[in-house]
Formats: C-alpha cells, structure tokens, sequence
C-alpha cells in the first residue's frame, strides 16, 4: 500500500490523512476506569481475589467482615490505577508542550504562524536553525545553495554526530522565493517505523520540471524530533504526520520481561492454589459430616431439619473464604515497590559512574533486577563494548609495501611521508580515497580551521589521517567535494552514492575529476567484499598476507580499490540505477543487484590497519565473570583473526595449552557439516578435560548452520563455555541469543551501537553502554552503563543483592499469610469444623497491611555479605544463578516453618487459657499477639546486616501493634472494648508470649546454628570471616563431578532432550559450575524449616558445591 501526497494543495489533503495532533496517552477521563479496571482483572490473582470478596458478601457463608478483603483489594487496586493516572497525566502534559509549539507553515501561498498539531500532510513547513521538526518532511529547499542542511538525530536514534540532508535533484536551482508556490505530488509506502529507510519518488508539476520522476530516500527526509542544525532555514513537504510518523509509529509500550523469580513465584502460588482446594474440600466434607451427625444433638445448635439446595455448599464456601489469605493479596504490590527501589540503587551507585563522560548508570526497566543475579551467558559486541571506539590509524600496505610496521605508526613512517612528498602516483590515489570515500562532513569555523563529523569513528580515522598526510578534505557543498594535496586544491563532483549495507559490506563513490574529465569509481570494504572483485590480471597476495598480519596485531582492517570507467559504461549503468532508487518495491534489493554490476574488476589500491584499544577494566571484568560461572560469547562485525587477538587480550579465552580454539568454516553446506561435526566431537571429548575450549565461526557458516544445523548447533551452544561469532549481521546477533534463550539459560547482551539493539531486545536482560556511537542502544535497554567495566558490579552487587532480598521478601510473604491461615484451620477443629473465624476483621486486615508488611520491606537493605567480599568471591554468585535461595525446596521449608509457628501459636494459645474464662476476642488477641512476636525475630533471624532503620522497623512495628490495640480497645464501639488493657495486666499473656517466642523460635535456631556448625556453606564462611575481623580466605574451585560421557560421535542431526543432561554443560577449570543442571530428585535430605543458603539442592536441580580451604568446607554434603 502507498499514499499520495499532494505538495502544497490543500483542498487534496484535506480530511485524508490525520493532522499532526501527538497523542502518547493511554486512557481518557471516561475510559480510564474501565479500561484500568479491566487489565487489572486480566490477572489471574485479581480475579481470584475479586471473587474471594464476592463471595464474602454473601452474609450466609462469611466468617469474618467483608472489609477485611475489599479495604485491601480496593487499596491494592487504587495504588495500581493512580500510578497509572500520574503517568498518564505527565504523558498528556508532554503532549500538549509538542502540540502547542509554533510553526511556520504555507498556507494559500502565503507563511502564515500555527500550532504544529493543525499541520497537515501536504502543508510546506518552514524551519529555522535549531528548530525541532514538527512532522516527518521531505527537504524541498535550504538556506545552503546546494541544497544540504545538516540535522541532529539524537533524540530518534541516540547518535550525536550530525548528519547530511540534501534536497531532491528536481528541486534543485529553485529560487527559495518560488518555494512557497510549488506544486507536485509524492509517492511514498504508507506509514513504518523503520527510520533508515524512506523509499518514494517525486514528480513537480510544470512550471517547475517537466513531470520526471525524482527518487528520494531517507536523505531527503528531515524526520520529527530531530533538530536543524548550522543551517539558516530549511522547508520540506508533511509525509506523516502525528501518531503517523517514523518515531510515532515506533512508539509503544515494550512486551514485559519475566524473570525467573516472577515465574517461580507464580508456580508457587499455583502449587499454594492447588493445596487450598485440597484443604477447603477436605474440610468442608468434614464439616458436613459433623453438622449432619453431632451438630443436631447439640441443644444449642439449631439447625433445621431441612435446608435450601445450596446448604451443602455453606461449610465449604466459608473455608474457601478463611484460607484465601493463603495467597498473599500484597506480594505483587510489595514487589512492585523493592523492585523500583533496586533500580533506584543503581541509579545512585556513584561506583558505576563514568567520570570520563559524566554518564551515571540507569535502570530504565525496574521490574527485572533479580535477573540480574541469575545470569548465565553474557553476549557482548566487540567495538565500542569491549573496546574504546577509538580509532587510531596505525598502518597500512599500499601497492605491496608496508608501513608503519617498525614504528608502529604509519604517520611517523618517513618512507611513506616521503612517498606524499613525492607525489607518488599509488599513494596519492590511496590517500585520495581516503580522504573522499566516506560520509563526513568538513565543518569549517570562522578561524578557518576544518572539524570532522563522522558518523563512523573508522571514517574519522581514515579521513583525519589522509589530513595528516597531506590530503586533506576541505568542503564538502552538495555534489561537489574539494580536498587540499599539499596546498593544491582539487575538485570532484559526486555522481553517485553506493551506499553501505550489512550485505554488501562495502561502499562506493562514483566521481568525476573536473581537472581531466575522467569517472573514477571509489570503494572502501571488508576484505571479502574487495578482494573477489579484483580485476584478473592483479597480484593481491601482499594484501592478503596485510590483513591476516594486521589482524594478528588485533587491528580493524579496510580494503580501497578504484576502477576508471568509460563514459558510456557508466551512462548505461546510470539509467539502471536510476531506475532502481525509483521503484517501490524491494528497492533495496533491486539497488544491490545494480552496484554489483558496477563494483567489478577493481584495481586494489591498499589496506588500512586501525587500532581500537581495550577499555580500561575489560580483562579483569571477563575473568571475574567468568569465575562466577558466567559463559561469555562474542558477537561482532569484525574479521576472524582481528575477533580472536581481541579475545585472547581480554580474558575472553585462555592461550595455548590451557586453551583450545575449534574453527567452524566452510562456503558450502558439505563443508559446513564436516566443519560443525569434527568441533562437535572435539567439543564432546574435551568436556572432561580441565581446558579452556571455545568455537569460532564466521557470518557465512552461522547462516548455514542456524538454517541447515540448527539441533546440532543448540548442542555445540550447550557444550561450549565460549564462542566467538566473526562477520554476524545484526539479525544473527538477535538469532543467537534467541537459541540460547531456547535452551532455557538467562541471557544478558550489552552492546553500544545501533547494529545492537536487536540483540539487546532480544535477550532476557539488554545492557547498553552510553558510548561513541551514540544513544541508541542505551535507550533500547533495559540497563545503561558508562563503560564495560560496571558489568561486574551491576551483576555481582546489584543482581545478587536483588535476588536474594526478592527471594527472602516473597517467601516471607507467603510465611506469614499461611500461618494466619493455619490457625484459623487449627481452630476449626475445636470449633465444630464450621469455618469459624477465631480472628476478627479489622485485626486481619491490620496483619497483612500494617504488622507483618513494615519489617519486610526494609529487607531492601539487607547484606548477607559486604560488597567488598561479594566482589573479591565472584563465585558464590553460583546460589543465584542455579536458584538455590528461591525454589519448591527452599519454599517447602518456609511452609514447614509457617505450620510449625501456627501449631506452637495454637497450642500454646488453647493451653494457656483453657481453664479460663476468656472470651473469644481475648483469645484471638492472645494467638495474634504471638504472630507478630514470632515474625518479629524471624524477621531479625533472616536479617544479616543490621542498621538503624531495620531496628526501628522490626521492634518499631512491634510497639505499635500495641499501640494501636491499646487505643482500639479504649473504643467501646470497636468490639475490643478493654481487651488489650486486660491482657497487658496479665502475667499469663506475657508468659504465653515468652513461651511463643523460645518454642518457635528454639528449633529453628538450632538448626542454623547446627548448618553453620557442621554444614558450613562458603558463604556461612565468608559471613563468619566477616564477623570475626580477620582476613577472608580464599574460595577454591568448583569440584567437578565425574561425568558419564558418550565418545560415539552422533549424526548432526541431534535431538535435543527437553531435561538436558550435564554431558551438554559448560565446563572450565575455574569455574563454579561444573555440572549445572541434572535431572532427578535432590539427595539431601527433606527440610522441613526454611533452609539457608548452605544448602545446595533444589528440586530438579544439581550443582557441585563450593569447596573452601578450611576443613569446614569438607564436610559440605548434597
């Protein structure tokens, strides 16, 4: 489909198309309600708890008030929608800034002054310097008489360097006075959002061009949000406009991420479910039978004889309503609120702020820190992300002979300064590509100095060293382009473009010298795409030898070639071309297949070496990682061995003999599979070997094999701990992380590029770092970082930290919900099983709101280790990564421990006053009293490190509970009248309290003390050598487990079990995970408490244990 857009006619662009009104809200004043309401319901556990508060109004069945669930479903539901309403408020807000701003638009031929939301598609819009451009326009005219103007793009696609925008060749020489009266028609593709491509054609009606049509691509576009840049004025034609343009269209709100804790969590809740149906059919069964055999010879219970149909469903019904607590109605709120306060923490981490480019770290996405600590595979680029993105020109081989290799500096090379000096005919024409087969624009000051703006850092090198070489470029004005050879200034004009693509890796500049006529054709490229379109007759083995030196040394390398060509090859060629920008469809293909019939027979001129240094901290952030279990892969652009000396500096994979490189190559299916099946084997064999093992594959072989191989490449995937991946195109990027995704490991990518954000999206965690490429990546993710090196941190501080509070706050929760619950179960035991409720309404719903909430959420401070430890010990990060902290397992002991507390409650409770006259409100303080003191030290029990707001939120809350029963017993009207002021004068109840508090509390201490004792984990350890002041010892490695291990070589066509086996796992010599998941049931023993972090089995799942240097660490057991 396409559009139609008439220039400057407003009765043709009237009412077609929609005005330029902004609008990013997402609700109304009349839908907000519904429309809120309506996505909150679409939760299961909304639903759920919706109709638990149906139920109670149902006076016949409800065993407490209805209050006690509709006040904190309505509190839970009104917090949910305001935060909604405030971000959709300040939404509007911005809105009416953008819509409300002026702007001069031609209307009737004259320029009159509008807000930007009445501009209409077909309005010519005018624009002043450092003007924010309204709507999506196609240039018509600028103030430069060549038609170029120059725009900011850094708020569409995070890239700070300026870019050129020229006008379209058939407006060019119209005279600006004539602007505001032309007449034509666009033929553009109805609205996208893909922002680097606009194909469409123009056609001027006469007087102003004789009906050609006019190609126009993305360069004759000044997009919205953009701004004009050192140009006077610019005017352009409404393409799209509103919610319509390129950044309209590709606004929306991202799919949520679910971590690994969200989706335990929601299991464990389906498991608490699936027990609450058993218990509520159990007892409302059991309940029946009493009501029908002993309840009727009870005088005082007067049942009927005879009841309505529906009796039957009474008892069970009111057990239903009693054990819906069991599900906590405030975790998703609670976790909502530490999780935003996590990514506040790395908002304020002043240790992850780069100083270098004042750039703080930032957590665009709040909802996914815990993630963070459970990563296992960290795909990285290479330039800009491992690298400074510094590019400094170092050598280079022109015509066979090398430069720059004694010194290491070309520039310094008197050899080739004298070649310059000397006019040497093969360095000349090498510089003069240099210098002019690129996208930089020559920015001239008042003082006459020449600035560069590069849009490709490797440009910038090449261009500011051909200056340093004497071939400078000067003025870049339209079509024509002027360079300085050792005070000469020379001039070509541009014919054509032939623009860089991800496919062809390579770009091209046809240009005609005006001193002698001649059309030389330009090309600068990867050395696959130069080389196989060197003309027959030329020797280009110096130049290969020059790549593969040069990429030995880790530098990036550039292939130029020209080829003169004959006018009326290039005549003929120029009409396909022509024909190829003005077609709609598959132009970009059709303009590939065009250039390739151009870029042949191509005389090489030379090669380039660049160099892009490491950044500071890169080794020691991959070998820190790398202890903690952490797979590394590398994905980038670059050549083979350029990847590999760039791996080997950083740490990424070990030299020879500790480390072994495997090669996957091949152009063609057969030799692919070979390829794939001998690193297979290798891959196998060595998995029991303490080595460093890592593949290697180019662009080329992956698409072979992710389209032909894909099984067995999810099996080399699995095997291998490292990867590097050569000459991968942005989708590969994004294929990968996806297959790893598929073998059910938490990915995290980090690039700093455009080329990146496909792979940052794609991953369960997207890293961007702020760096020379510009914004766009960093916007992308879901964490932004000043520099490589703050991985570390953000993965063992932040992550770590993040999981192990999320895991304690959840499971707490779910704690002191079932233990509410099963004393109300306990209770009906004496109470007829009639679904009595011991508790009354208001002291429920003051439990789950105010008692039991306050505590926990200050675990958002909590250390179990400082984070010196944590940082010099990367491998604990082991506990997180395989779940050992939040599991069935772990929530299994948190459900004994919640039992365990309602029994001693309980019995305690009935035990106490059984021979008293005690009422029922007076008991139920007396069971709720010892609640709030049991959770109160389970809460101090849990807590490693303490600080002055724990104190006062943990006994605090406790003074309060008393407070404001106290004062609620003063009121006669309450239903506690005088309660609490009975029970305080009591010995007995403070006896009852102790007895709660040593009963509970005994065993549970025991046992850790018996963990720490006995069955010390290294984190018990660590914790231990923190305590006493001395000097932390050091960790050893993880102890591999012998493996069983298949030597038959299988056919490349592997099926992958869906529970893997620890054959398919990484391994390394000094790595925590030796075997990382197993399948089969734990050998530990049950635990019927909460177990500690010592402990290392979930269900499912197998890890080797961390062995310590002290005899402590040896009585660790599985």
């Amino acid at each position: 489909m396409k559009r139609y857009v008439y220039v400057n006619d407003n009765d043709l662009s009237q009412d077609v198309y929609c005005d330029n009104r902004i609008s990013n809200r997402k609700y109304t004043v009349l839908n907000f309600l519904p429309k809120n309401l309506w996505e909150q319901f679409s939760r299961f556990m909304n639903q759920y708890f919706l109709l638990i508060a149906c139920l109670q109004l149902w006076s016949l069945i409800t065993p407490v008030n209805p209050a006690s669930t509709w006040g904190p479903l309505i509190f839970i539901f009104a917090v949910s929608a305001t935060k909604e309403a405030w971000d959709d408020y300040n939404r509007y807000i911005s809105d009416n800034q953008a819509n409300e701003k002026e702007v001069w638009v031609v209307k009737q031929g004259v320029k009159k002054l509008i807000q930007a939301q009445d501009i209409r598609v077909g309005n010519i819009v005018w624009l002043r310097e450092n003007d924010e451009v309204p709507c999506d326009l196609v240039l018509l005219g600028t103030s430069d008489p060549q038609g170029v103007c120059y725009v900011e793009t850094a708020a569409l696609d995070g890239e700070t360097d300026l870019k050129t925008r020229v006008i379209p060749s058939a407006c060019v020489g119209i005279a600006s006075e004539l602007l505001h009266k032309i007449k034509g028609v666009i033929e553009c593709p109805n609205p996208d959002k893909d922002i680097r491509r606009f194909d469409a054609n123009l056609r001027l009606f006469p007087p102003f061009i004789d009906n050609d049509l006019c190609p126009l691509t993305i360069n004759n576009t000044l997009l919205q949000s953009c701004y004009l840049r050192n140009t006077e004025w610019a005017c352009g034609v409404a393409v799209y406009t509103g919610n319509e343009t390129k950044l309209g269209m590709s606004r929306g709100i991202p799919e949520p991420k679910l971590t690994a804790v969200d989706a335990m969590i929601d299991k464990l809740t389906g498991a608490i479910f699936l027990f609450q149906i058993v218990v509520v059919i159990v007892l409302g069964t059991a309940g029946n039978v009493w009501k029908d055999t002993e309840a009727r010879k009870q005088w005082y219970v007067l049942y009927p004889n005879e009841g309505p149909w529906y009796e039957v469903l009474v008892i069970p019904l009111r057990f239903e309503l009693l054990c819906s607590i069991m599900i906590p109605i405030s975790i998703k709120v609670s976790l909502d609120l530490v999780k935003s306060l996590y990514a506040k923490f790395i908002d304020w981490d002043q240790a992850m702020y780069d100083h270098e480019t004042s750039t703080p770290s930032h957590a665009t996405n709040t909802a996914i820190s815990e993630d963070l600590g459970q990563v296992e595979y960290i795909l990285t680029d290479k330039t800009g992300t491992l690298t400074e993105n510094k590019m400094i020109f170092r050598r280079c081989c022109i015509n066979g002979i090398f430069y720059g290799n004694e010194s290491g500096d070309a520039l310094k090379d008197p050899v080739l300064l004298n070649a310059v000096a000397s006019n040497s005919p093969d360095v000349i024409r090498f510089l003069m590509v240099m210098a002019i087969c690129n996208t930089v624009i020559p920015i001239k000051s008042k003082s006459g100095a020449i600035t560069y703006k590069a849009q490709s850092q490797d440009e910038d090198a090449l261009v500011h060293a051909a200056a340093h070489l004497h071939m400078a470029l000067v003025n870049k004005s339209g079509n024509i382009l002027e360079i300085n050879l050792n005070g000469v200034v020379i001039q070509y004009e541009v014919l054509d473009t032939l623009e860089f693509t991800s496919d062809r890796k390579r770009m091209s500049l046809v240009v005609k010298d005006f001193q002698n006529g001649k059309i030389i054709l330009l090309s600068k490229g990867a050395d696959e795409a130069i080389f196989p379109y060197a003309c027959s007759g030329q020797q280009i083995r110096a130049f290969v030898e020059a790549v593969e030196q040069y990429a030995q040394f880790g530098l990036r390398t550039l292939c130029l070639a020209w080829r003169e060509l004959k006018e009326d090859e290039y005549e003929e060629w120029s009409l396909m071309f022509k024909e190829a920008k003005t077609t709609l469809v598959d132009r970009e293909w059709r303009l590939a297949e065009v250039c390739q019939r151009l870029e042949h027979n191509l005389e090489i001129l030379g090669v380039t070496a660049i160099e892009d240094r490491l950044q500071e901290g890169v080794p020691e952030t991959i070998e820190t990682l790398r202890k903690a279990g952490i797979n590394f892969w590398m994905l980038t652009g670059d050549k083979q061995n350029t990847a590999i000396q760039i791996a080997l500096s950083c740490n990424f994979i070990s030299p020879e003999p500790k480390g072994q490189l495997l090669l996957i190559n091949g152009k063609t299916e057969d030799e692919v599979s070979r390829s794939l099946e001998r690193v297979l084997l290798t891959m196998r064999i060595t998995t029991s070997e303490p080595k460093d093992v890592a593949f290697v594959v180019d662009g080329w072989a992956l698409e072979i094999v992710l389209n032909h191989y894909r099984e067995a490449f999810t099996e080399l995937a699995i095997l291998s701990r490292t990867a590097i991946c050569c000459r991968v195109t942005p989708s590969q990027k994004a294929q990968l992380v996806k297959l790893l995704k598929s073998c059910d490991y938490r990915t995290l990518a980090i690039g700093d590029g455009g080329n990146d954000v496909r792979m940052i999206q794609q991953a369960d965690i997207g890293v961007g770092i702020s760096g020379r490429e510009g914004l766009q990546a960093a916007r992308a993710a879901d964490y932004s970082i000043g520099k490589f090196r703050f991985l570390k941190r953000l993965i063992l501080v932040h992550g770590r930290y993040s999981y192990n509070r999320t895991a304690f706050l959840s499971q707490y929760s779910f704690y002191k919900s079932l233990v509410i619950c099963f004393i109300q179960i306990l209770f009906s035991f004496i109470s007829g099983v009639s679904g009595t409720s011991l508790f009354n309404s208001v002291s429920l719903m003051a439990y789950n709101v105010f008692y039991t909430s306050v505590p926990v959420l200050v675990s958002v401070l909590d250390k179990d280790l400082s984070e010196r430890t944590v940082m010099l010990h990367p491998q604990i990060l082991f506990y997180c990564q395989a779940g050992r902290i939040l599991n069935p397992s772990t929530f299994a002991g948190w459900f004994g421990r919640s039992l365990f507390h309602a029994l001693v409650v309980f019995l305690i409770t009935i035990h106490a006053y059984a021979d008293q006259k005690s009422e029922m409100e007076e008991l139920s303080m007396v069971a709720l009293s010892g609640c709030i003191w049991l959770q109160a030290f389970v809460v101090t029990q849990e807590t490693n490190s303490f600080t002055l707001l724990q104190h006062l939120a943990i006994w605090g809350n406790l003074a309060v509970f008393y407070v404001i029963n106290l004062i609620v017993s003063g009121l006669p009207s309450a239903g506690m009248y005088t309660i609490m002021f009975r029970l305080c004068r009591q010995p007995s109840y403070w006896i009852t309290m102790f007895l709660t508090v040593v009963v509970g509390m005994g065993p549970v201490l025991a046992l850790k003390y018996f963990r720490y004792t006995y069955r010390s984990s290294a984190i018990n350890i660590l914790q231990q050598a923190e305590r006493m002041g001395g000097p932390i010892m050091s960790l050893g490695n993880m102890e591999l487990q012998p493996r069983s291990l298949n030597k038959d070589v299988a056919p490349l066509s592997v099926t992958l079990p869906k529970n893997r086996n620890p054959v398919f796992e990484p391994l390394l010599a000094d790595s925590p995970t030796a075997t990382r998941r197993s399948i089969g049931s734990s050998t530990a023993p049950f635990e019927f408490f909460q177990s500690s972090p010592s402990r290392l089995s979930s269900s499912g799942y197998t890890r080797n244990s961390l062995s310590v240097l002290q005899r402590k660490a040896n009585q660790d057991k599985h």
